[in-house]
């Protein structure tokens, strides 16, 4: 998905695109508790996509939202309908739920996503909380290789 040179990078230990990384995941964070403050719990998941989307594009990081996730298996590419609700720079992807209580399938859909995409940091954000803070979850995919 986009910029492979440098994800392969952040793989070998390039502590620059690390950095990159984790910057856009702060930012994540703090819009993410800008517009949960603003809206509360209780609407839609796109409403809050696309309010973090636009928080998320004033700050000057490129936003895909619906991003196809493509299977590969054996030579072949399947597109079955995956889509990732989110992928931030190039580098991060956010999965955005409004449930009662995320669940262990929710988290490994995020980790799949990132395995399918190479890439490292993801957040799954519930909304349906009365504390964005409670409803973060960060996740990595294979930061020590």
């Amino acid at each position: 998905m986009g910029n492979k040179p440098e994800i392969l990078s952040a793989r070998s230990g390039s502590t620059l695109i690390m950095h990159q990384i984790e910057d856009i995941g702060r930012e994540i964070i703090h819009s993410a508790i800008k517009v949960h403050k603003a809206l509360g719990p209780g609407l839609l998941e796109s409403v809050y996509q696309r309010c973090l989307a636009y928080e998320l594009e004033k700050s000057g990081l490129s936003v895909r939202c619906e991003c196809a996730m493509p299977v590969h298996y054996e030579g072949m590419e399947l597109d079955m309908g995956f889509r990732a609700d989110m992928v931030v720079a190039d580098m991060v992807i956010v999965e955005n739920k409004t449930v009662d209580k995320t669940l262990p399938i929710h988290e490994a859909q995020l980790l799949t996503y990132l395995r399918l995409t190479n890439l490292n940091l993801g957040f799954l954000l519930n909304w349906n909380v009365a504390l964005m803070k409670d409803g973060i979850r960060r996740m990595v995919n294979r930061l020590n290789e």
